[in-house]
Parts: structure tokens; sequence; C-alpha cells
């Protein structure tokens, strides 16, 4: 695999970015694309370990075969390597932007801490292959005279969408939104992930014979009820969109925003649309200016982040009720799975202020607009310390601790209502479906991604479409080709 004696010979590099004080002046991508050679020799590092954890379980959810296309690309195959890609991922350059990496935690490299650039090699194999033309639309041989309707048109209904349609089915994508891509297109900054690669992906479906209708609010336009009688089977892939509560006093004051509505807006700017979106209403958002307060740890909050700095926020501050996490993991006692140690994202490396350990207790205002965020600092158990309070100036707060179901205003609502779909027995109400067959409670009714298993990675939504996929078309057709 790659070069035997590759990782003793070749430092471990990844893509390097723009200083942040250019990169936080406009909204595009700004790592700095390697050369062929230089991907090459970072591919040369994968070094034929006996079992390699990086494609699973404990790696990667679809399974990408890494050490095989590591040695395409250290050969010089670079057609070989992304069609050996494409067999378990649909989307490799979302992926090899916005996936976290897994895999290279579950590195044997990485018992060292210099795992193979993995997700660095991963992009460079998914670019190289629009430069040559590769990823072009792929239409069936034969039509099986089957219809198939997927409701959501993030990763998880995109994946299915083209391995159903590849298989021969007519396939129709119903997106509430003006443009495909669910959260992907519209939650996900443009910093991380352009949008010209989603809509490459559409035309190249598109050219495969999927149908997308955009503007289309399932279970209010267009009933699934409907859906049911004019197809043969329907999958949801809805996503997990319901907010987290906080339940932090003062969370109804002006200033204080849930962390998606503040995303869709500058999503949609970037894109030249109007920030009104059918599913995150709000009046206009800026940080310009701004003394902004993040509450919570994750990639929505960092997203919140970056977010803030290039739309000219003053101060940026993140908080965050988790205990700052160690620099370095006790490799024996965690790998090959996910570490909790510290780690920095790009936009926190932008100038933000991180409190660990620190609970929201209130948000203050004046005349009903926030002015200032009452916090505390907590211990192991989560609880205050008397005496330790203090005040954070803030004009902006964005509450960013997670989701907690899909939407219930829509699809939900039908489906709790007439339809009575089984839900599962968390508060969160996902869809109860099992990950072998993805069958609903309802004939004929599926389920993929975050709205049956949570909130989650694109890498693991391409996974659930992926399988939701093979399962409705064994079940259409008796047998299936499609990979699981």
């Amino acid at each position: 695999m790659g070069k035997v004696t590759g990782f003793l010979e070749i430092d471990r590099q990844v893509h390097k970015y723009q200083p942040a004080s250019d990169r936080i002046r406009h909204f595009r991508e700004f790592t700095l694309p390697m050369s062929d050679k230089e991907v090459e020799k970072q591919a040369a590092r994968c070094m034929d370990c006996g079992i390699p954890y990086c494609h699973g379980p404990t790696g990667c959810p679809i399974h990408n075969q890494i050490p095989d296309w590591n040695d395409l690309v250290y050969n010089g195959d670079w057609d070989g390597a992304i069609r050996n890609l494409h067999s378990t991922n649909n989307f490799p350059e979302f992926t090899g932007r916005i996936c976290p990496a897994p895999c290279e935690e579950a590195c044997t490299l990485n018992l060292e801490d210099i795992p193979v650039a993995i997700k660095t090699v991963e992009q460079a194999i998914a670019d190289k292959a629009y430069e040559t033309g590769h990823i072009r639309p792929y239409p069936p041989e034969r039509k099986t005279g089957k219809r198939v309707a997927i409701i959501g048109s993030g990763p998880a209904g995109m994946a299915a969408a083209q391995q159903l349609g590849r298989a021969g089915h007519d396939v129709h994508v119903y997106e509430r939104e003006s443009r495909p891509g669910g959260l992907m297109r519209y939650g996900i900054p443009d910093f991380k992930i352009e949008k010209h690669y989603i809509d490459r992906r559409i035309e190249q479906m598109q050219g495969e014979g999927v149908t997308f209708h955009c503007g289309v609010n399932v279970g209010v336009d267009k009933k699934v009820s409907e859906l049911l009688a004019e197809y043969d089977a329907v999958l949801y892939c809805g996503g997990s969109e319901t907010p987290r509560p906080a339940n932090i006093p003062g969370d109804d004051l002006s200033g204080v925003y849930d962390a998606m509505p503040y995303l869709v807006q500058q999503n949609r700017r970037v894109g030249g649309e109007p920030i009104q979106s059918v599913a995150w209403p709000s009046h206009p958002i800026i940080a310009s200016g701004q003394h902004v307060v993040v509450v919570g740890g994750g990639d929505t909050a960092s997203d919140c982040i970056g977010t803030a700095f290039r739309q000219g926020a003053v101060r940026v501050t993140q908080l965050d009720i988790r205990p700052q996490p160690p620099e370095k993991e006790d490799k024996l006692a965690v790998w090959p799975y996910w570490a909790t140690k510290m780690r920095t994202s790009s936009s926190q490396a932008e100038g933000a202020e991180r409190e660990f350990q620190v609970a929201t207790l209130e948000f203050i205002g004046e005349d009903g607009q926030l002015t200032g965020v009452r916090c505390c600092e907590v211990d192991e158990k989560r609880k205050p310390i008397a005496g330790t309070e203090f005040v954070i100036r803030a004009d902006l707060a964005f509450i960013a601790i997670g989701f907690a179901g899909p939407a219930a205003d829509s699809v939900m609502k039908e489906l709790d209502g007439e339809i009575k779909v089984v839900t599962d027995s968390r508060r969160s109400k996902n869809v109860e479906a099992n990950d072998r067959d993805y069958r609903t409670s309802v004939d004929r009714f599926y389920a993929a991604g975050d709205v049956r298993r949570g909130q989650s990675l694109v890498v693991w939504a391409i996974r659930e479409g992926r399988q939701a996929a093979r399962s409705i078309d064994e079940a259409l057709m008796g047998s299936t080709v499609l990979p699981r």
C-alpha cells in the first residue's frame, strides 16, 4: 500500500490555509491545494499495516478503501483512484472538505501523531476527477419502470437518488428550498465548501435521469399520502432540524438567535438568494461591529464564529460547558476510536476567545435588547460554582447546542397524524427504522440519514442513503446489484 518505507522517509503534510487576516475578508474556500506530486508523496505514507482500521468499522462509516486508493495515487493512477473511491462514496469532494476524518484518528500512524493525510488525498482525488472529466453522467442502460420519491435533497437524499437512478428507477427528489443540497448548501458555510460542488453533482444526477422538484414543501404543498399513492416507494431524508432547547432565561431578547437562521441567511446571501428561508425565517442578522457570544462547542458553533468574523464582528466569545480537553489523548486507551482532545478549528483560530467549563446562566438586556450574557464556572458535574459569576458583553448571541430531531411542522406533522408512522422513544422523535433495510412501520415508506439516526456527519448520511437505496432496489426488483 503506497511505498512500504514511505512513512519512514516522508513527513506528514496537509493542505495549508490562507492567513486568517486574508481569509476572513471573503466567504470562499481558503485551503491552498497541493501539487499532484506532493499528494502522491503523502499517499506513499500509507504503511501496509496488518489491519487497516482507517476503513472501518472504527474509521470510515462508508468503508472507503483507503489503502487501495492511496496505492493508486502513489503510482499515478488517478483514474483508478477515483473509480475506487466512487465505489464506496458518491461525493468524495464533499467528505474531503467537511468530514472530520475519523479515518485519520484510526490510522496506525496516529499512534505517533503522524497519520496519513487521508482527507487531503481524498479531496485531491475528487478535484482531479473533475479536471479530467471523469465526473460526468453515467445513465443506466435500462429503465425498470419503477418510480421512487425522495423527500429531502441533503447528502442522504442525494446519495440515495444517484444510486437508485443508476439502478434504472425513475427518481424524483422533493426539496422545500429553492435549490437542492439541504443543510449542506444552506447550513455549512461557503468557506468550508463552495456550493458549485453541489451544483455539479446535481447536474450530473440530472444527466442520469434524476428529477429535482424544488420549492415543494412535502407535508404542506404536497402530502406524503399523495407520494405513497403515486410512487412505488418513498424515502424520507429530511434531516435533523429542530434546535435543541437551551431553556436559558432571556432567550426571547432581541439579539438572541438559534444558530441555523443565522447560517442559512448568510449562505443565501452568498448564493445570491433572498435571505428568507422556508424553514428558517428571520429578519436580517448581521454581526458587523458587534460583540458576539456563541453558546456551544461543536461544528455549528464554529461555523457561527467563522461567519461572524467574516461579517466584521468586533469580538467573538465561545462558551463551552465541557472542561477543556487535554492537548494529547492517551493513545493506548482510545485508539483507534475518536479521541477527546484539544482541537482548534480554522474558525476558532481566526481569533475566537474560548471559555471552557462555563455555564450560560442568563441572557441580560435593556428595553428588550441583548446587552450581555451572565455566566459562571461549573464543576465536573456541570453544577455552578458559587462566587464565579461574570458577565460578557454581547450584542448578538447564537445558541448552537445541537438538534433534537426532524422539523415538526411539515412531513412529521402528517406522519404523526393520519399516517401514524412509529417514532423512536427518545424526545427527538426520529422516525423508527433499522439500519439494515431502512423500512418504517408504513408499507413502502423508508427513512435514512439524520431523520432516522439523529444529528450526525455528512459521511453517515451518505452511507445511510446508499444503504437505503439498496434496500429499496431489492424490494422493488427482488434482487439488487447496488453495493451496501
